[in-house]
């Protein structure tokens, strides 16, 4: 492992020695295919979050995990192999490749990274652009899941430091524009995924992403598990959480899940733990 972010001058020196993926990608909206086919880094694949990296909605929440079968697959299609690097971008903040790179990580995958800055900050650093489709030599990628920690609905209703990864308005119940229920995990600490990037959109420091997750009591070695509206967002706290050196867990089903079952308890407004 070479740490989960790589810049984009660093990825325009090694373009040669990886695979991509594009996981461009917006809630709601089919954008990255034609996004994909205008312009993307050359080679790089696109990978589907919501067919691709997610399973079908249901009772495991809006974005559960893919069957392993289903994640590998399309891996394989995508180029990706067990001992080639993969690097991975969007145009979201880094939030879809996150999910990407967890899952990637989670299937046993050695190295993988997130392009810092994304799809902007190449085009900003002048890295080369190609358009149309891509189709890769298929790859050689397998896996099983297991290497990255995830907690259910009940071990994150007793983690010790819970983390929720949403916008502070979500959080505290004043709205829900996804869900059909408002508000938040009872003693849940709120650390919006954008608090993990500066004003560029480029991850924070390490010191300074330690500092802020130290707020919560999310330090190296303690119980952290992190959920969001629907187990992607919580990646980025998750990817955050790891260049700050602290391990934390994922809640895949996250707030989607949480609330199927109406005998969960639901928190709403401020709260000192925010």
């Amino acid at each position: 492992m070479t740490g989960p972010l790589i810049g984009a001058e660093e990825l325009r020196e090694r373009l040669g020695d990886v695979t991509l993926l594009d996981v461009r990608y917006r809630l709601g909206e089919s954008q990255g295919p034609p996004a994909h086919e205008a312009g993307h880094i050359p080679g790089a694949a696109y990978v589907d979050l919501e067919t691709e990296l997610a399973g079908a909605a249901g009772p495991g929440g809006r974005h559960p995990l893919p069957t392993p079968g289903r994640f590998t697959d399309a891996m394989q299609r995508a180029g990706v192999s067990n001992g080639r690097p993969v690097v991975v971008y969007d145009d979201w903040s880094g939030h879809a490749a996150a999910r990407a790179w967890w899952l990637l990580r989670h299937h046993g995958h050695r190295d993988v990274r997130v392009l810092d800055g994304g799809w902007p900050a190449w085009v900003a650093h002048g890295g080369a652009i190609e358009t149309g489709a891509v189709a890769p030599v298929p790859g050689d990628f397998s896996g099983a899941p297991g290497a990255m920690p995830v907690v259910d609905a009940d071990a994150a209703s007793r983690v010790a430091v819970l983390i929720d990864a949403r916008a502070p308005e979500r959080y505290r119940g004043e709205v829900e524009p996804v869900d059909p229920v408002a508000g938040r995990i009872p003693g849940a600490h709120n650390v919006p995924s954008l608090r993990n990037l500066d004003n560029h959109g480029h991850f924070r420091d390490p010191r300074e992403l330690a500092r802020v997750y130290a707020e919560v009591g999310a330090v190296a070695g303690a119980d952290v598990a992190v959920y969001c509206g629907s187990g992607v967002t919580a990646a980025h706290d998750v990817l955050a959480l790891e260049l700050a050196g602290v391990r934390a867990a994922l809640y895949p089903g996250s707030w989607s899940h949480w609330i199927t079952d109406p005998q969960r308890p639901v928190a709403t407004g401020p709260s000192t733990h925010q």
